[in-house]
Parts: C-alpha cells; sequence; structure tokens
C-alpha cells in the first residue's frame, strides 16, 4: 500500500447514502486517517465529526462534499491548513475556489475520492 495521508472530509454526514459517509468509510478501509467536518456532530465508522473551524495539523488531503454556494464559508480556513491538495468530487466543481489553492500551491483535484481509492490513484 502506498503512504496513508491524512484526510480531511467537508461536508460529513451521518447518513449512510451520502458519499462523504462512504468516503470516510472507505478512506479507512484503504488505512488512511480521517479528520471530518460537518455541519452538525456526528460520527461514522469511529470518526467522530468536528464542527466550525477546528485547529488541525498535518492535512494532506481536503475532500470537499459541500456545493460551490457554500464553500465560500471554508475558503480562508482551508488555505490556512495547508494541504497538499483539494478533490473538488462532482458537484463541487469551483474555478474560483481552484484559483485560490493554486495561488497558495495547493492542487486542486476534480475527481471522486471514492474512484481514486478504488483505482489506487489517491
Amino acid at each position: 500500500m502506498s503512504e496513508t495521508k491524512l484526510t480531511l472530509v467537508i461536508g460529513a454526514s451521518e447518513k449512510p447514502e451520502r458519499f462523504s459517509n462512504k468516503a470516510i468509510r472507505r478512506l479507512k478501509r484503504y488505512g488512511h486517517p480521517v479528520e471530518a467536518i460537518g455541519l452538525r456532530p456526528g460520527e461514522v465508522d469511529g470518526v467522530v465529526f468536528k464542527t466550525g473551524f477546528p485547529k488541525l495539523k498535518g492535512i494532506d488531503t481536503v475532500t470537499l462534499y459541500v456545493g460551490p454556494a457554500r464553500q465560500p464559508e471554508y475558503y480562508d480556513y482551508l488555505i490556512s491548513l495547508e494541504p497538499k491538495r483539494i478533490i473538488f468530487n462532482p458537484g463541487t466543481e469551483n474555478s474560483e475556489f481552484y484559483e485560490m489553492a493554486r495561488a497558495h500551491g495547493i492542487e486542486p483535484v476534480e475527481s471522486c475520492t471514492l474512484v481514486m481509492l478504488d483505482s489506487g490513484v489517491f
């Protein structure tokens, strides 16, 4: 297995049908440590959701599950975490945020976290 990457899931949900929920479970299954931020407290597979903008260190990857209309409140926070990349899952595409990320040396990735994990390119 390749190196593990501390991954922050934005838009975490306890609802099993939500892709953020599936991503948390799949990330753990592939051995990646996970942090999660949701609109409300919750827990999936032992990962307890934080709310707001918690102080986090060592985030390699951010994976977004909130749409473009809700993303601006996260811009400064996510950039301050200095991740290597931000994955924009289907439905979260946002060219404004791509440009901000690039300007701060963060790679925007337009893809699906689940597909990336299953195909070995995560």
